[in-house]
């Protein structure tokens, strides 16, 4: 085979799910995102994996992304939208009952017009500015939607991976101002609000990054491992250099092993001067630039020619990559490239 083996750990994946529900009261519904094809790793297979664990909520981005997780559950889960109730969602809303988050008063009326009585949440902006009613907005518009019955009311922290940031407790204090005394089931914390305690849970809590082995979950369990095959090894005389643009050279004899994947399966060619292939739990460098296709890396060092090298797995998670490419271990999930080859493991 020559292509790389993506293998999901659904076993680990339920395991930190009920870690962090673990973090919450009995009182307090711990959901799931599974927005962005389970962030990388295949809907299908992670969402049912947490509905027989026992998630009864799902969200997701956009209603496209629910009528194929209605697919895959059923009609007993309740799948809730983020980005509310757009132009063209009507059908799918009404026909696969999926739950729209409401963020303008646009939005309100076309949900009340085109199916009234259908269910609806609330998604307000307590400061991060990027989705949901604007406080004075939920303030005009509060008595007439509390009287259409919404079945939540949410917002969504900006800093909550920095537990000191004072955006945390303004937006807390904010999302009170506008929603205390309201019956209406309320959610504030994804991940890292989770993390920041109690005070943050409310009535249900949205995991998302957290389930899929992520930071700001510190304790959570590796849940992908991403395996790279060696397609040809070659040795090198000193002088010679590797790949495009000759940005490696050789400064002694040295064994390089070209592995298949590249910038086109989501390894970014920024992350390779910092990044390793393991052998077992032997670091193996990569040499010259990462290609669409390809990676060369430098097994000098091994007492044999391996089959093939971990890029992603417990010796090398998903933040430790997503450090030497500048960015978030969301990114890292979610760009993994859809010519691996898939293999789920429990659930």
């Amino acid at each position: 085979m020559s292509t790389a083996r993506l293998t999901v750990d659904l076993d680990a994946l339920v395991s930190n799910w009920r870690a962090l529900d673990s973090l919450s009261s009995d009182t307090v519904e711990t959901a799931a995102v599974v927005k962005a094809n389970g962030y990388g790793l295949g809907v299908q297979p992670v969402a049912r994996a947490l509905f027989k664990a026992g998630v009864k909520r799902f969200f997701v981005a956009v209603a496209e992304e629910g009528a194929a997780l209605r697919d895959v559950l059923g009609p007993n889960a309740e799948i809730n939208v983020f980005s509310g109730h757009m132009r063209g969602d009507t059908d799918m809303f009404g026909d696969l009952n999926l739950v729209p988050m409401i963020n303008s008063i646009d939005q309100m009326l076309r949900h009340v017009e085109a199916l009234p009585g259908h269910p609806f949440g609330i998604q307000l902006d307590t400061g991060m500015n990027r989705l949901g009613m604007e406080p004075e907005e939920w303030v005009a518009l509060s008595e007439t939607a509390l009287n259409l019955g919404p079945n939540l009311i949410m917002s969504h922290l900006a800093c909550a991976d920095e537990p000191d940031h004072p955006m945390n407790r303004q937006q807390l204090e904010t999302f009170h101002q506008l929603t205390d005394g309201l019956s209406v089931p309320r959610s504030l914390a994804a991940t890292g609000g989770i993390l920041l305690g109690p005070e943050y849970h409310f009535d249900i809590t949205r995991p998302g990054v957290g389930l899929y082995g992520g930071l700001p979950f510190a304790d959570a369990m590796p849940v992908a491992r991403l395996d790279l095959p060696v397609i040809q090894t070659r040795e090198l005389q000193a002088g010679e250099t590797v790949g495009y643009g000759n940005t490696w050279t050789a400064t002694e004899k040295t064994v390089i092993a070209t592995v298949a994947a590249g910038y086109a399966d989501g390894i970014h060619r920024i992350m390779g001067p910092k990044t390793s292939l393991y052998a077992g739990d032997v670091p193996c460098p990569i040499r010259g630039r990462i290609s669409m296709d390809l990676i060369g890396v430098d097994i000098t060092h091994l007492e044999e020619e391996p089959q093939g090298l971990t890029l992603l797995g417990p010796q090398q998670t998903v933040d430790v990559i997503a450090d030497n490419a500048q960015t978030i271990g969301y990114e890292v999930l979610t760009a993994l490239g859809g010519r691996f080859s898939r293999r789920y493991k429990g659930g």
